[in-house]
């Protein structure tokens, strides 16, 4: 752009502000527009009074009235009642009665069909929600006798489950898991009324039908089955039949149906699924919960992979595959929804509870899924599931695979322990051990004792070949140094390197050898990582002081919010955590000191001291058990480097030493491919300083 076209722009922005200034109304003309205003709203209130003096303004027409008739009469004679949104109205002996409830106020069905009223405004109100109501009715044709009626709950239970159910909508509406409770409730309620609902939509060329809108007739056929049924025109039916199975925690759902063809034509081949929960909070540490929280899905088929939503935040995925189950799930607790066949595609949303809010404290995430199902009218079982409604436990999850012959569900995949290495681990080491240890003990404070010291014998060869390892490096020091004295120069950093190496074949010693075994027990560190978290074995378990290993155990709490600290480290303080980084900082002093290289590299020893801090910030909000199990393993790891230094002396590693200086060595292939890197390199030092030298006689 140019200084012409700039100058040009500025310009007209001066005339444009200054036409506007210009033109900016005086006083007097405010105060007349002020004045026309307040003239307008006087004529509309006197226009109101007037109205209130003559009458009412809306009535039901003669169609209305016609249509509400048609309405009653295509309902059973016992029970022709309309119930929509504040409406409720009857029909007896050929006279409508009741009442439209507008507000805080209710007119009786006289007052909306008169054609006077005190009060016009509610009058009206009142019609217009009759109409709505009519126009509801219109829209669910064959269903629409089934708006009306008064809710009831059914209840079926067994040993492990309760479950109600409504007949508004026909669903389960409520959970208890028996034998579990909260911190502060002696059940854990999965989910409560209005928690939780699902929702069939079912359609044909012109009308779509929600379930959730339709009262239901129950029919319990025994203490463990109900049939919630829906009576339709010319005689169809449609219906849930709920059967929960014995002492479990599984309840099959099926679809049933007669007569449909009349009212979804054949064209339409599948239905949709609208599921809907709030995740209830059940553990006092909000925080993990929340993280542990989400919905979780796998794909069909027997190599279906089990994913998840995001479950540090808000999250929405729209998935376009087959899907065998979902799950509203949390920490140690999960409802899922498992189809015989399969789920065509899914919408699902995943929303926090937003902190401030009046329920932030009672739930974590309100979780929300749509799906299609495959579905024929002319089926009497079009559709079936299985819901599970219990704990997140290893074992049990893993027997529930028999409800699907042909497919593994890995429903176990519902508990996160970890990477595929380290869930082998978990899966084919911890937990056998774990559970094979509970059934002599029943303290597990105890049971993590005993499973922390096998775990630590198990490794305790590569403990002492890690101790051995750094005895050799500490006693190779002073040769290490000689060795740089002699080679201060860069050009000699093969040849340092090659000496250095020399060194370390001749007395059998490795820099990496102390690493290395410290390298492969990092799989199980981290699979117990994930494992006591998970672990719902743990759940309301105490020890010492302790009140629950699968939470902290707060000895110190404050109020008091520190910014970006109290996201990670809570507003307490664990003492186990706390006897954690404490053996942490003891035995980063003991490992230092025996270190070669801790004098000469004070910037790394001090870095070394500060892990055992950042790891304290971390694992505050961890499970109690967990740091339990560090500090325990801590412990036994001080203990077995004393061990090694009473029975390995340094008499006894210099004499092993000076034997593999004498045995021949065969040098390795590496060693001979640095040599002759080093010899090709001073070949390369020698001709450049050979150019140097005949560029100076010049």
């Amino acid at each position: 752009m140019d200084k012409n076209t700039l100058l040009g722009l500025l310009l007209m922005g001066v005339l444009l502000f200054g036409f506007m200034w210009l033109k900016k109304p005086s006083e007097a003309e405010l105060a007349e527009r002020q004045r026309l205003q307040d003239s307008i709203a006087a004529v509309e209130k006197v226009d109101q009074q007037r109205i209130n003096a003559e009458g009412n303004v809306d009535t039901l027409s003669s169609d209305e009235i016609a249509h509400l008739m048609s309405v009653f009469e295509a309902m059973p004679a016992d029970n022709a009642v309309i119930n929509n949104e504040g409406v409720m109205l009857s029909l007896h002996d050929g006279k409508v009665s009741g009442t439209v409830r507008v507000g805080d106020k209710t007119l009786d069905w006289n007052e909306v069909t008169s054609s006077t009223s005190d009060d016009p405004a509610t009058h009206n109100l009142a019609v217009q929600a009759v109409q709505r109501a009519l126009d509801v009715y219109a829209k669910n044709g064959s269903f629409a006798t089934s708006l009306s009626g008064s809710e009831e709950i059914v209840t079926l239970e067994n040993d492990s489950l309760k479950v109600e159910l409504s007949t508004k909508g026909g669903m389960i509406t409520r959970a208890i898991l028996k034998g579990y409770k909260t911190w502060k409730t002696p059940q854990v309620v999965l989910f409560d009324k209005g928690d939780n609902d699902y929702n069939f939509i079912l359609s044909n060329n012109t009308q779509r039908f929600e379930t959730k809108n339709f009262f239901f007739t129950p029919n319990k056929l025994n203490d463990s089955t109900v049939v919630m049924n829906l009576q339709l025109e010319g005689g169809a039916q449609w219906g849930l039949k709920y059967t929960l199975c014995h002492n479990s925690y599984m309840v099959r759902m099926e679809m049933q149906q007669q007569g449909m063809t009349s009212v979804i034509p054949l064209n339409i081949t599948t239905v949709d699924l609208d599921w809907h929960q709030k995740i209830s909070r059940h553990e006092e540490g909000k925080m993990f919960e929340e993280r542990n929280s989400g919905i979780y899905y796998k794909y069909a088929g027997e190599d279906g992979d089990v994913k998840y939503t995001s479950e540090s935040g808000d999250d929405e995925k729209e998935v376009n595959e087959k899907l065998k189950w979902v799950s509203a799930k949390n920490q140690f607790f999960s409802t899922v929804l498992i189809a015989d066949s399969v789920m065509s595609t899914a919408h699902m949303t995943s929303v926090s509870t937003e902190k401030g809010a009046a329920d932030y404290e009672q739930y974590l995430k309100d979780v929300n899924i749509r799906t299609m199902i495959p579905y024929s009218s002319d089926k009497p079982n079009p559709a079936s599931f299985y819901f599970y409604m219990g704990p997140n436990r290893y074992h049990m999850l893993s027997s529930y695979d028999k409800y699907s012959p042909n497919e593994d569900l890995k429903l176990t995949h519902l508990i996160p322990l970890g990477w595929k290495l380290f869930r082998w681990i978990n899966t084919g080491v911890i937990i056998p051990i774990f559970d094979w240890l509970g059934k002599f003990m029943s303290n597990y404070g105890l049971i993590i004792l005993v499973l922390t010291i096998i775990i630590k014998l198990v490794l305790s060869p590569l403990t002492y070949k890690s101790y051995i390892s750094q005895a050799k490096m500490r006693i190779l020091a002073p040769d290490i140094a000689k060795i740089n004295e002699k080679y201060p120069n860069q050009e000699d950093a093969l040849k340092k390197q090659q000496k250095t190496m020399e060194l370390y074949r001749q007395a059998g010693a490795s820099p990496f050898g102390g690493c290395l075994p410290m390298l492969l027990q990092m799989p199980i560190l981290i699979a117990m990582f994930t494992f006591f978290p998970s672990c719902i074995e743990l759940r309301g378990q105490s020890f010492l002081w302790a009140n629950d290993l699968s939470a902290p155990d707060k000895i110190l709490q404050w109020g008091a919010q520190i910014p970006f600290i109290s996201s990670f480290f809570g507003n307490h303080l664990s003492l186990f955590c706390l006897l954690m980084t404490v053996t942490n900082i003891v035995y980063t002093y003991i490992t230092t000191k025996s270190q070669a290289q801790s004098s000469s590299m004070p910037g790394m020893k001090w870095m070394m001291y500060l892990m055992p801090i950042m790891f304290m910030v971390f694992f505050n909000n961890y499970a109690s058990g967990l740091s339990y199990y560090y500090f325990i393993s801590l412990l036994i790891t001080i203990l077995q480097t004393y061990s090694c230094r009473l029975f390995v002396t340094e008499d006894k590693v210099r004499a092993t030493m000076a034997a593999n200086a004498n045995k021949p060595k065969k040098k390795s292939k590496w060693l001979e491919r640095m040599e002759e890197a080093q010899k090709l390199q001073q070949q390369r030092a020698n001709a450049a300083a050979g150019r140097s030298n005949n560029k100076r006689k010049r």
